[in-house]
């Protein structure tokens, strides 16, 4: 029996390990899942691994608690062995996996492509792969992503009070998340990410949109923003409501003087990303940005992991852009020429 966008889901699970992926014939390719995420993806993703020649294994788990670290003892024996003997490895899992031990494991071994796309079902595949112009959509990442790599320090602002300033790293990677062809850590297209001179970082950062990490940190949407003063990369007090009393609860709970350090920024640049609950897909909502506090994966540090017992994302909204003194975007708009020429190309 045809189930709902059956036919658009295998053209994008099909774009996925076809296009971005760019599965080769006897590769091994792993799928995890857990109980709460959407089976259909996972099931689709591995007939399209097939049809491409690849060795395909399905992990079906129940889900565990919290993120990062903390997952670890909720997890099965076997699938923490396999997760970084593969050469692809694609995490569905609702329950982020990301930033855990056998992340990092697999992310530095110098093989496996691991590519997270966790919490995302039918609707939200197909609309933000399946329904991209990729060549359109890297063109513009790519053209974003050197002018910010070319630039020494960075403004970001928002209506919400963001204004934060920091000074970038010339060693450090990027990362532009829309092709998963080498090996090492990858996310959903439409985000661009990068971990600044952490000693460079002061001011505020002010989310409005949503804020996860798992446990008593997953807020969801914000009723108004919850604000980090931020002193040379360490959170130095949060504010705002009672969200941000929780989130305060939740740092103190964790107990890691490293859940206070800045791990990355990046810009939400997925044309047809909609700001609903699911932090893979809230990060990439176009003109936003996203700031992660804790474990600092190695692409971000282009070196070693930095550990932390979880990992804090939160996204401010409507953000404007300042390279070097120079606007590129304004409250959620490219205005910069080039990609604001790409930018209405993809709908935007």
């Amino acid at each position: 029996m045809p189930s709902y966008l059956d036919l658009e889901l295998a053209q994008a699970a099909y774009k996925l390990m076809n296009e971005q992926v760019k599965v080769k014939k006897g590769e091994s390719v792993l799928i995890t899942i857990d109980s709460r995420a959407d089976f259909r993806v996972a099931e689709e993703i591995a007939k399209v691994s097939e049809m491409l020649g690849a060795k395909v294994m399905l992990a079906w788990h129940s889900t565990p608690k919290g993120y990062g670290a903390l997952t670890m003892p909720y997890l099965p024996e076997p699938l923490i062995a396999c997760a970084d003997k593969t050469d692809v490895w694609i995490e569905l899992n609702d329950q982020w996996l990301l930033y855990s031990p056998m992340w990092d494991a697999a992310v530095t071994n110098g093989r496996t492509r691991q590519v997270m796309l966790g919490g995302l079902g039918v609707e939200r595949i197909v609309r933000c792969i399946g329904q991209v112009d990729i060549p359109t959509q890297k063109e513009f990442q790519d053209k974003l992503t050197a002018m910010t790599k070319a630039a020494k320090s960075v403004r970001i602002t928002n209506p919400a009070g963001t204004d934060v300033s920091f000074n970038n790293h010339p060693d450090r990677p990027f990362g532009n998340e829309i092709m998963y062809d080498t090996p090492g850590g990858h996310f959903l297209l439409g985000q661009i990410g990068w971990a600044p001179i952490e000693e460079s970082i002061n001011g505020v950062i002010a989310f409005d949109g949503t804020i996860s990490g798992g446990g008593d940190a997953e807020l969801g949407h914000l009723e108004e923003p919850v604000s980090y003063i931020v002193k040379e990369g360490r959170i130095q007090e949060i504010t705002g409501g009672w969200q941000a009393d929780i989130l305060r609860d939740y740092f103190k709970k964790l107990d890691d003087p490293n859940m206070y350090l800045a791990a990355h920024v990046c810009y939400g640049c997925n044309p047809n990303a909609k700001l609903e609950g699911c932090t893979t897909e809230d990060e990439r909502v176009w003109g936003s940005t996203e700031w992660g506090f804790g474990h600092q994966g190695s692409c971000y540090t282009g070196g070693a992991p930095r550990e932390a017992k979880s990992h804090i994302d939160g996204i401010c909204l409507n953000s404007s852009v300042y390279l070097d003194g120079k606007k590129i975007l304004d409250e959620g708009t490219f205005i910069e020429p080039e990609l604001k020429k790409l930018a209405e190309k993809l709908g935007k």
